[in-house]
């Protein structure tokens, strides 16, 4: 059966990367750490969801188009238009989703029409003409998505600023593979269905819904570094939160024994016992800290680190000093997390 050409949402339910390779040390140019003024945050641990909509419409790929004569069409072919590129404007119009696009693409009657789209911040013109498909409907042949959502975890709430960080890591687009560009969207309430057990060389996940979740926040970023934004449902955070803990400069932490704060139940959050086996404080990424579970509990749960576990805040002599961010592929228990200061500044 051929496929629509727009599909609409994508279902991210692991906003989660994993390394399959071995440590290697990071010696990157060095950033100043000590902070002019002490902050302070909530540790959350809670697994949420994460709503997101693109700042424009999204394309994940091209396919050609069956035309209503019975011949195969590819009307994008000589546009210039690449996957990864956002659709801004149809016509002098901005579109912002793809009900938007199908329905100038459609109200064109096959008559070529203007785009507009950007590619690495560069604005770029173009034109196709639409051709008309079997079902009667005009297609430029571009799979595109203006939307995307999953789950992950929540790391923590500043209450001083009203703002939240959660996973530590950007949310990519699984088909283009790129940082997710938004323009908005809702952080919500989620509900984990089950849990799949990571093993060498496989990775599990947390599987879980945030169908009609209670919305928590509204995002603003979503960063190579972790998704960012305000806290609009206080009465919601105040009855989730932990207590208020002193962000750490990655100089203050040690190599040895720390605790994550991590939701694997309904409605439970509990705290674990992790080592930091290995300190990279020259890091200007995610990956500043390699870390080891190795409370027998969590590891009797999820065999170690998987997917839906990214933001997993990390207490060390009770301040915060970080985000679990990645797991090695080929041995679960072991994996990467974020400095704080990083996901802070």
């Amino acid at each position: 059966m051929k496929k629509k050409i727009l599909p609409i949402i994508l279902l991210i339910i692991c906003l989660y990367t994993y390394v399959n390779t071995l440590v290697v040390e990071n010696n990157i140019y060095a950033q100043s750490v000590n902070a002019s003024t002490k902050r302070y945050v909530n540790p959350i641990g809670r697994t949420v969801g994460l709503k997101l909509y693109t700042n424009g419409v999204l394309v994940v790929g091209m396919s050609e188009v069956d035309g209503e004569d019975g011949e195969k069409y590819s009307p994008y072919k000589n546009s210039g238009i690449k996957e990864g590129d956002m659709l801004k404007e149809i016509n002098g119009k901005e579109i912002s989703n793809t009900q938007e696009l199908i329905n100038i693409v459609n109200s064109s009657k096959g008559e070529e029409i203007s785009i507009k789209y950007e590619r690495n911040g560069e604005l770029i013109y173009t034109s196709i003409i639409p051709i008309r498909g079997k079902d009667g409907n005009y297609m430029l042949g571009l799979w595109v998505r203006d939307a995307a959502a999953g789950i992950g975890t929540l790391t923590y709430y500043e209450e001083a600023t009203s703002s939240f960080a959660a996973l530590g890591h950007g949310i990519t687009d699984v088909d283009t593979g790129n940082l997710l560009n938004i323009s908005n969207g809702e952080l919500v309430t989620s509900q984990i269905i089950s849990i799949v057990k990571g093993v060498k060389g496989r990775v599990g996940e947390i599987r879980g819904i945030i169908d009609n979740g209670e919305k928590i926040g509204e995002i603003e970023k979503n960063t190579a570094i972790g998704v960012y934004g305000k806290v609009t449902n206080v009465d919601f955070i105040n009855s989730i939160k932990q207590e208020e803990v002193e962000v750490a400069s990655r100089n203050e932490i040690t190599t040895g024994d720390a605790t994550i704060i991590c939701q694997l139940e309904n409605n439970k959050v509990d705290s674990y016992q992790i080592k930091i086996k290995k300190l990279y404080k020259n890091s200007q990424d995610n990956k500043g800290m390699l870390i080891e579970i190795t409370d027998e509990r969590l590891i009797g749960k999820t065999g170690g680190i998987i997917p839906g576990m990214s933001g997993t805040p990390i207490l060390q002599n009770n301040k915060f000093i970080g985000a679990i961010t990645n797991v090695l592929l080929n041995s679960p228990t072991e994996g990467y997390a974020i400095f704080a200061d990083m996901m802070m500044k």
